[in-house]
């Protein structure tokens, strides 16, 4: 399979002598052709929608700046870049969009543009339409075309009486959706009058069992129950915590901590000032403040030059590091955004973002910026390190393995883009590698989980 990385088409501005039409200042007004004349070329209209930035996304030869406003082109190299999705259909592209995004622009220019005010210079307010839940997170609706009775049977059957069948548990449930899992269990609880996870519990042991709960519960629920393994107990497992609340929309890190209020009593926020301490605490409130950019808020090229210059004057260009800073701006911005931040600070500094991070910050707070960093660079990327950190070294970090198995197999577009990325980068198969860690119902339901 083949694997490009992506990039974003953000430079420095041309000098002075561009040959492209310069910008009227803000404030002068319009140029306007003579009466009847036909105007003049490079001429815009002078109310309406705001003309593109002059120099920003000067790319290769051939490249042509988009409206403003607008997500630059997909740019790619063969050396592969990180921050642009790769072209649908190969490895790293993202799943196809399931919402329509939020148009944006100006209203339409009145008729005739004399008097009209001038063109403005800098971005316009943008209109930004919030990210939807993910699939388990929002509302539960009856799966279409899906009928979960037969299946509920099912399982019943295959814990029924002496013995368990774990081939038919694995099968019937390593292949649904939330939607159809939340059916299922609603079913056998409805026709049997027993709860399908305690019954789960009682037939099945280990890891197998784990995995065959965290399906069972579906990705919300599981969430939940990770964040108080997570933080209950001596130490804290830092890991876990990056799995379960990094890289998160806002809807579904609403959805989360209103489900762990819920089933616990007491606020994430409370247990997180508990467990965490310093400007990793405040790191992680941040997070779960969720407030991040809506990924269909614009990449604007005057934003990203902030952006990256701040990163710079807090790390390589100063003695010291301003943590907190970067923090922020990794916690704030859309995955997009991010994607063009990591790309354009390789333009202007010759070095990967990653790197960077790598050399000024240490422990938890490190690998929590890391994992904000690729979740906007390249997702199926981060998934398959974080599957093969799960795995590398002595012994296998089986609940990692579980959880992270689990939590991909969950949007089969995205695991497809997983497998792909853990070829490219691994040179062999997710599945082989973790037949190699795992045995038995466990290795069986991991694979079944990757489609295998």
């Amino acid at each position: 399979m083949s694997y490009q990385q992506p990039g974003y088409g953000y430079s420095t501005p041309p000098p002075s002598n561009s040959p492209y039409p310069q910008q009227q200042p803000y404030g002068a007004p319009p140029v306007q052709p003579p009466y009847g004349q036909p105007p003049p070329q490079g001429y815009q209209q002078p109310y309406g929608q705001p003309p593109p930035p002059q120099g920003y996304g000067q790319g290769p030869q051939g490249y042509q700046q988009p409206p403003y406003g607008q997500p630059p082109p997909q740019q790619y190299s063969p050396q592969g870049q990180y921050g642009a999705p790769p072209p649908q259909g190969q490895y790293g592209a993202p799943p196809p969009q399931q919402y329509p995004p939020q148009q944006y622009g100006s209203p339409a220019p009145p008729v005739g543009g004399y008097g009209a005010p001038p063109p403005q210079q800098y971005p316009p307010q943008q209109y930004t339409q919030p990210t939807p839940p993910s699939l388990g997170y929002g509302p539960m609706f009856a799966p279409q075309g899906y009928m979960p009775d037969a299946d509920a049977d099912l399982l019943r059957k295959a814990m029924k009486g002496f013995g368990t069948d774990e081939k038919t548990l694995i099968r019937v449930l390593a292949d649904k959706d939330p939607i159809q899992i939340n059916a299922i269990r609603t079913a056998y609880h409805n026709r049997h009058k027993r709860h399908l996870l305690n019954d789960v519990q009682g037939e099945t042991s280990g890891w197998f069992e784990e995995g065959l709960c965290a399906l069972i519960r579906g990705p919300l629920q599981q969430d939940v129950v990770l964040l108080r393994q997570g933080t209950e107990g001596p130490g804290t497992k830092e890991k876990v915590l990056n799995d379960v609340l990094l890289g998160r929309s806002n809807a579904d890190m609403r959805a989360i901590k209103e489900a762990f209020q819920n089933t616990y009593r007491t606020s994430l926020e409370h247990v997180i000032k508990g467990e965490l301490s310093m400007k990793t605490e405040r790191h992680f409130l941040m997070v779960l403040a969720a407030n991040r950019n809506e990924e269909s808020a614009p990449v604007v090229p005057q934003q990203i030059d902030q952006d990256v210059m701040d990163i710079y004057r807090a790390t390589e260009g100063k003695v010291g590091t301003d943590e907190l800073l970067v923090c922020s701006i990794l916690s704030q911005r859309s995955d997009r955004q991010i994607g063009a931040i990591a790309h354009t600070y390789k333009q202007k500094f010759t070095r990967d973002l990653e790197t960077v991070i790598k050399k000024e910050f240490s422990g938890h707070m490190e690998l929590a910026l890391l994992q904000q960093l690729r979740t906007g660079t390249d997702r199926a990327m981060r998934d398959a390190l974080l599957l093969e950190d799960a795995m590398a070294g002595m012994g296998t970090e089986d609940r990692l393995l579980v959880n992270r198995v689990v939590r991909m197999h969950w949007d089969r577009n995205h695991m497809m883009q997983v497998k792909g990325a853990y070829q490219h980068r691994f040179h062999k198969s997710v599945t082989h590698r973790i037949r190699g860690e795992t045995s038995g119902d466990y290795e069986r339901l991991m694979c079944a989980c990757f489609g295998e």
